[in-house]
């Protein structure tokens, strides 16, 4: 259904932007027997009709939630709220004033190479356990250390088994652009062999003035990794397995 409405918008205004919040089958977390079918199905529709598609899944958000919020007891209501809080980090440049703002269009043509590479891993700062987000300090270096940490995608893949091929960052509140740009030098300097070589000046910085409420600052990650293959590999061989399945049983039958 959503995938039908997608290739429907596309039809009716080919000239915008389409972005989509995806949110793949894990094994781990799954209530539906045929959610590779759907994801495998939906997946040419997403390469062909969507120009940005942020990946998720809800075992990388469960893990987070239990690693690094320290809830015992995850419900969708948390999901939704990480989810949720990205979003809003995503779409923020279009919302509100900035030192150094972005749209839509912007982002596609500073993260995407070539045009069906467009499936992005996103993570999102800070994320700190309810009990002790009243003594953690917020600053640039913090919100760029834990935004680029592999434990913090909301994809279940990881970032150092491939190599990144653009990304961007969006930063929210009130902080200097010129630590901005350090901060985003030192991670690229730092990390370069996770950087293709081919691409020069691949990762790109907003600054947003207004922060999300109740948070001084806050800064939300778009990588174009070549590790989101782990991920497409994962659901295909779901999707092999429920085929194999299903022949077994019709010749059983």
């Amino acid at each position: 259904m959503g995938t039908l409405l997608i290739s429907k918008i596309r039809e009716e205004y080919p000239d915008r932007m389409m972005l989509t919040f995806s949110v793949f089958p894990s094994p781990k977390v799954s209530d539906t027997v045929v959610e590779p079918y759907n994801a495998t199905v939906s997946v040419h529709q997403l390469v062909e009709n969507a120009d940005e598609c942020m990946v998720l899944d809800n075992e990388a958000l469960y893990d987070i939630c239990f690693r690094t919020l320290k809830l015992t007891t995850p419900s969708f209501g948390d999901l939704n709220h990480l989810i949720s809080a990205t979003m809003s980090g995503v779409t923020c440049c279009l919302r509100f004033p900035g030192q150094l703002n972005s749209d839509l269009r912007k982002l596609a043509v500073n993260l995407i190479p070539f045009p069906r590479l467009h499936f992005f891993m996103v993570g999102f700062a800070p994320l700190t356990s309810r009990g002790s987000q009243r003594y953690r300090a917020l600053t640039v270096p913090e919100l760029t250390q834990q935004m680029w940490d592999a434990k913090n995608m909301m994809c279940a893949a990881d970032p150092r088994h491939g190599r990144y091929l653009t990304a961007s960052v969006m930063f929210r509140g009130k902080m200097s652009t010129k630590e901005v740009d350090e901060q985003m030098i030192n991670v690229q300097n730092k990390n370069s062999s996770y950087f293709v070589e081919w691409i020069p000046n691949n990762a790109k910085s907003t600054v947003c003035d207004i922060p999300p409420a109740g948070l001084k600052m806050a800064s939300t990650f778009i990588g174009n990794s070549t590790s989101i293959q782990e991920m497409f590999r994962r659901v295909s061989e779901q999707f092999t397995n429920l085929i194999k399945n299903q022949l077994k049983s019709k010749l059983l039958v």
